[in-house]
């Protein structure tokens, strides 16, 4: 199974609730863990990732707290679960990184880098404010690609052509 870590989830969780909450005010580590119902010290590392990646600005002292570091529009799903999770890759061979494969001329590389494209294409479509809302009011339709132009490139490839 596919999924993004809790850690990841709860983060999100926390910058829908920011996003949702009056932009001006700030909003501190206890308020939010009893807002949304996650463990205080799990509520702060959270926050401590996310202002360490730039998505949340924090200011100290008694009216200190946590507030988005840009409008919610400007902050895509993409943002998010590369500040918590790292680089967005479905395989070593797909993050860029050089393909330690043990598997000999497995030949998947490129399906996977262009699998892992569509992934990436899709987390940057939507954004903070969408998440807030209700995403299914909105078209839902593979950004850039369709499954059909997905499925018509794979098949057009010639098995010389898929190289890792």
């Amino acid at each position: 199974m596919i999924r993004v870590t809790k850690l990841t989830d709860y983060g999100i969780v926390v910058m829908t609730r920011l996003a949702k909450s009056n932009k001006q005010l700030q909003t501190t580590a206890p308020d939010l863990s009893q807002d949304i119902g996650v463990p205080l010290p799990t509520v702060r590392k959270i926050l401590k990732i996310l202002t360490m990646e730039k998505l949340l600005v924090s200011t100290r002292g008694s009216n200190g707290g946590y507030r988005l570091a840009r409008h919610p529009e400007q902050i895509s799903l993409m943002d998010m679960v590369e500040a918590l999770e790292g680089p967005v890759a479905m395989t070593e061979c797909s993050s860029g990184e050089p393909c330690e494969c043990k598997i000999d001329n497995c030949g998947l590389g490129k399906n996977w880098s262009l699998i892992n494209q569509l992934l990436q294409n899709t987390l940057e479509s939507y954004n903070l404010a969408q998440m807030a809302g209700s995403l299914a009011d909105l078209p839902h339709q593979m950004p850039n690609q369709s499954p059909n132009q997905l499925s018509t490139q794979l098949s057009t490839q010639r098995p010389t052509d898929i190289q890792t």
